[in-house]
């Protein structure tokens, strides 16, 4: 174990903002009532008994213990909580908003959008014109509630890390929503529990250190770094600085992927048993994300397919990938999602499907090989740009292809939708 002197360390004053219960307090404000009083529940396909709970309100949570992931039979019909249908525009239009007025307490490189509710922004150097850090969070409240409606926890740290940190396990669990910690507060980094409650660590991670002998973070931070790098590699090493609250990342230094992945995944609204339905999906989002490739002037190396199997099946799910030639044509992706799925299929219910690009880099020349007819890949290339142009200037359901008006197909319900919602 490293003997770290804290007072060496880089401090700066980072503050993470998040909007509390994000989705509801949208919809309460929108019908008048106050986010921390209202019993709103937003649903996704609400109208089914399977309906998904995306975000509840505080009180929502606390009286009926309504969370995320709850179904819509676990309501019972005597609860007097308001179900309202997901509105992604409104929650992307209220995000922007947000984070207009936390960039009136620091500069664009500063601040950083972590997700749709939540950001963090750097104001070492903001103190002149604002006041100090508490002040600075105190404000960010005080205004975003005033303009927006909105209650926002802040968790203020010497690094993103500690940020984060107090945001999750402290800032948000009571008034004032405010919660700072330093590198002297390595003891409440220590208490965290479970280990997957750590920033960065997630169920599979955790399950890693457990059989490493490693069960809390107290236990992680007195590992031998060695030992962790060799199981773990590079993460290795990042979660055992964590451990000890350190945190190298600047907000201003963006880091630039080497390769980015495209990548889309459904859950099913129902249970498909039929293979040749779930091949008119597979097709259609294979389409979906090569349009995204070619709108990005990117090729891909990699093709991924997941099938998740309905909760309870016997059937195991399964994950593959193959490498390609580097293209970005929706039908040679087609094919090779194809001939995946059919060379691992297995009879049963399949709920979730999964396709992501891999290995990308920028489109520099068309790839042709023997056994292709020059003539036709260009022919087909040209007229995957037209259909590019065209959905782009008129929306995807401009044009569409036959199997997306059969029995089981997606595309056009979701074309509709904005975040899958």
């Amino acid at each position: 174990m490293k003997n770290f002197i804290y007072e060496e360390m880089p401090k700066r004053d980072i503050l993470c903002i998040d909007c509390k219960s994000f989705f509801a307090s949208v919809e309460s404000v929108r019908r008048g009532e106050h986010p921390l009083e209202s019993l709103v529940v937003v649903m996704s396909r609400g109208d089914s008994a399977g309906g998904l709970v995306l975000a509840s309100s505080p009180r929502a949570k606390a009286e009926y213990g309504i969370k995320t992931g709850t179904r819509r039979y676990e309501i019972q019909p005597e609860w007097p909580v308001t179900i309202v249908e997901p509105r992604m525009n409104d929650y992307i239009k209220m995000n922007l908003k947000v984070n207009t007025i936390l960039k009136r307490y620091t500069d664009d490189i500063n601040w950083f959008p972590y997700s749709i509710d939540e950001s963090f922004i750097d104001v070492t150097h903001s103190h002149t014109l604002f006041g100090t850090t508490l002040e600075i969070a105190r404000a960010i409240q005080t205004t975003i509630f005033k303009e927006l409606g909105l209650v926002v926890c802040v968790g203020i740290g010497d690094n993103p890390l500690l940020a984060k940190l107090a945001l999750d396990h402290e800032a948000k669990e009571k008034y004032p929503y405010l919660a700072y910690w330093s590198y002297q507060d390595i003891a409440k980094i220590w208490a965290i529990h479970p280990l997957s409650a750590m920033w960065g660590i997630g169920h599979r991670t955790e399950r890693t250190l457990q059989k490493m002998g490693i069960f809390t973070v107290k236990a992680l931070a007195e590992t031998d770094v060695a030992s962790l790098q060799k199981k773990l590699g590079i993460i290795g090493e990042q979660l055992y600085y964590h451990a000890h609250g350190i945190d190298y990342s600047i907000l201003a230094e963006r880091i630039q992927p080497v390769s980015t992945s495209y990548g889309t995944s459904q859950i099913l609204e129902r249970d498909y048993h039929n293979p040749a339905e779930v091949l008119v999906v597979i097709r259609e989002m294979v389409d979906k994300v090569a349009t995204r490739l070619r709108k990005h002037q990117r090729d891909c190396e990699v093709l991924h397919l997941a099938i998740n199997y309905s909760k309870g099946s016997e059937v195991a799910s399964f994950s593959i990938q193959r490498k390609i030639n580097a293209t970005s044509s929706t039908t040679k992706l087609q094919v090779v999602a194809v001939k995946l799925f059919e060379d691992n299929y297995q009879e049963g219910p399949v709920r979730r499907i999964s396709i992501s690009c891999g290995k990308t880099a920028a489109k520099k020349t068309s790839q042709l090989n023997l056994f292709e007819i020059i003539e036709e890949t260009v022919a087909n290339e040209r007229l995957e740009r037209t259909i590019d142009l065209i959905r782009e200037r008129y929306g995807y359901r401009a044009l569409i292809h036959a199997s997306s008006l059969s029995e089981g197909a997606t595309a056009i319900k979701r074309s509709r939708l904005v975040g899958g919602h």
